[in-house]
C-alpha cells in the first residue's frame, strides 16, 4: 500500500512532511519549501499540510526546530564523549559547522529572515540554549560555556554564509574556519579537563 493511500496518524503526517522539507532545504534551498512542493514530495495535499503548519512560514519554523533538537542531540553527545576523550573536538566542530554549510540551517535562516519571518531564529536559539544548559558545569550559569558555544555558533553561520569566498579571496584553505573553531574549543576542553581533573 502506498503513503498517500495508507491513513497516518497526525504524527507520522508531520514527521514525514518535515523529512521532506529537510531533503528539498538540502537538495534545492529554502525557496523549495512550499507547503505545495513538500506535499507533493510525500503524496499529501496542500490542505493536509496547512493544518498541520498553518502557513509556508510556519513550516519553514517548524523546519528550523526539527533541524535544531536532531543537530544540538548530536552535537551533545560530541561535547560529553569529548569530555572524556571518546571523540574529538574536530567531531564537535564539523557537527556544527555542517549543520549550517550542508544540512541548510544557515540557508533556511537567512531565507526565513528575509522573507519577513522575523521569529525564524528563535527554535534554534531555544535548541542551542537547552543544549548548553543540560551540559553546562551549573546549567544556565556556565558563562565559559555561553561563550564557547556563542563563538562556535558565529563561525559556523558566517562560514556557511560567506566562508567560500571569503576564504578565498583572502588566499586561506577552504577549512580555515573550521580550523580556528577546533583550536579554540580544544583549549575550552583542555579548560574542563583541568578544572575537573579528567
Amino acid at each position: 500500500m502506498s503513503i498517500a493511500k495508507r491513513r497516518l496518524s497526525p504524527e507520522e503526517s508531520r514527521s514525514m512532511a518535515l523529512a521532506a522539507a529537510r531533503d528539498l532545504l538540502i537538495e534545492t534551498g529554502p525557496q523549495s519549501v512550499t507547503l505545495k512542493a513538500v506535499a507533493g514530495r510525500i503524496g499529501r495535499t496542500h490542505a493536509n499540510l496547512l493544518h498541520h503548519f498553518g502557513s509556508a512560514s510556519g513550516l519553514q519554523k517548524a523546519l528550523a526546530a526539527y533541524l535544531s533538537n536532531e543537530v544540538c542531540g548530536t552535537i551533545g553527545q560530541a561535547i560529553l564523549k569529548s569530555r572524556t576523550g571518546e571523540g574529538s573536538v574536530r567531531d564537535i566542530v564539523d557537527l556544527t559547522f555542517d549543520a549550517f554549510d550542508k544540512q541548510g540551517a544557515a540557508a533556511l535562516w537567512s531565507w526565513m529572515m528575509l522573507t519577513g519571518n522575523e521569529d525564524a531564529l528563535d527554535p534554534i536559539v531555544d535548541a542551542i540554549h537547552a543544549l548548553v544548559d543540560d551540559i553546562g558545569e551549573g546549567g544556565h550559569e556556565d558563562r565559559e560555556m555561553h561563550e564557547d558555544t556563542l563563538t562556535l555558533v558565529l563561525m559556523a553561520l558566517g562560514d556557511a554564509l560567506i566562508g567560500d569566498r571569503l576564504s578565498g579571496s583572502l588566499g586561506l584553505v577552504r577549512d580555515s574556519a573550521r580550523d580556528m573553531a577546533e583550536r579554540q574549543l580544544e583549549h575550552a576542553v583542555e579548560r574542563w579537563r583541568e578544572e575537573h581533573d579528567v
